[in-house]
């Protein structure tokens, strides 16, 4: 009997139930999705549903793709920290599990990616990160249709059973820029299917509504361009952004410094979500320390209100009985 496995063909003596040939890939069932034949097979049926002659099978698991005022509520659940972070990119997942407690974090962002079936043993995400510990935010990192992003998170309800999910569907290779258009049909499909979607998008107000009136559960421009660090490059329309939105707005990438999540903040967003600001400074460990700072720092200046600027100099000390 002949499988095709993640793209690769493999040979087996005899047909068998999704179950059993889990037990011969040493994979362990508990940490996985199951798609056969683009449909997905249930946990409660992987012993009953059989595999056979052709049958075309992804095996899926997560892989590493604030604090706190008064916390901010997305789908009906309250957070303490206004700091979420991503899994990816970190030299292992030693150095994954200590940033993301030095951050504070309590929503961290986790890719579907194929289960290495050559070493099925090969340590996973959540040997290192648990999901009873943290809110695991299932991501459509890499996708550039609609189709592929609601497949990705419909095999990622599967492997963990969440419903609240990041949703980006990704225009090209180089800017990473959202595809505005298939964006808003995959959260048009995934609403229906009953997921509590929080979407990355353009820094586009009118876009932005559109979502929200569509029912996603948060709204989340980029700042700059994913990875960029270039910081936050269009204060004016984020902050429109917020001012007329109902949901959370959170800024979703291009995050480089502390100051940068700061800004952020001050423009009243509800959180940030950071990765490679993180993952790729010198010390990640610091930088996660640095960024807790910086969003309660942010959120505390919002929260009091700025001085007003002026154009003129405006003398601390007072006049009256200058000498």
């Amino acid at each position: 009997m002949k499988l095709v496995i993640n793209g690769e063909e493999r040979a087996f003596s005899a047909p068998m139930s999704v179950e059993a040939l889990l037990g011969q890939l040493g994979v362990d069932p508990r940490k996985v999705a199951v798609e056969r034949n683009l449909e997905i097979v249930p946990k409660s049926a992987y012993a009953q549903v059989a595999v056979g002659e052709g049958d075309r099978l992804e095996i899926v698991a997560f892989i590493g793709g604030g604090s706190g005022d008064d916390g901010f509520r997305v789908a009906g659940r309250t957070f303490t920290s206004r700091l979420l972070v991503g899994t990816g990119k970190y030299k292992d997942f030693e150095e994954t599990a200590a940033a993301i407690k030095a951050s504070g974090a309590e929503i961290v962002t986790v890719a579907v990616r194929r289960v290495n079936l050559s070493d099925p043993s090969k340590p996973m995400l959540v040997d290192y990160v648990s999901p009873k510990t943290y809110t695991f935010l299932p991501n459509t990192a890499g996708c550039y249709t609609a189709d592929e992003a609601v497949r990705t998170l419909r095999l990622a309800r599967e492997a963990g059973g969440w419903n609240l999910v990041k949703l980006e569907v990704l225009g090209d290779q180089t800017t990473l820029y959202p595809n505005m258009p298939e964006t808003l049909k995959a959260a048009e499909a995934l609403i229906k299917d009953g997921f509590e979607v929080m979407v990355y998008c353009s820094d586009d107000p009118i876009q932005a509504k559109i979502l929200e009136d569509m029912g996603c559960a948060a709204i989340m421009p980029l700042g700059s361009l994913i990875g960029s660090g270039l910081g936050i490059l269009n204060p004016t329309t984020i902050r429109i952004i917020k001012e007329n939105a109902k949901v959370p707005v959170l800024v979703d990438a291009g995050v480089g410094s502390a100051s940068d999540a700061a800004v952020a903040m001050e423009l009243g967003c509800d959180g940030v979500l950071m990765n490679t600001a993180i993952a790729h400074a010198r010390d990640p460990i610091r930088m996660a320390r640095a960024m807790k700072l910086a969003i309660e720092a942010g959120r505390l200046s919002y929260l009091a209100g700025r001085m007003p600027r002026k154009s003129y100099a405006d003398p601390s000390s007072p006049l009256a009985g200058l000498i």
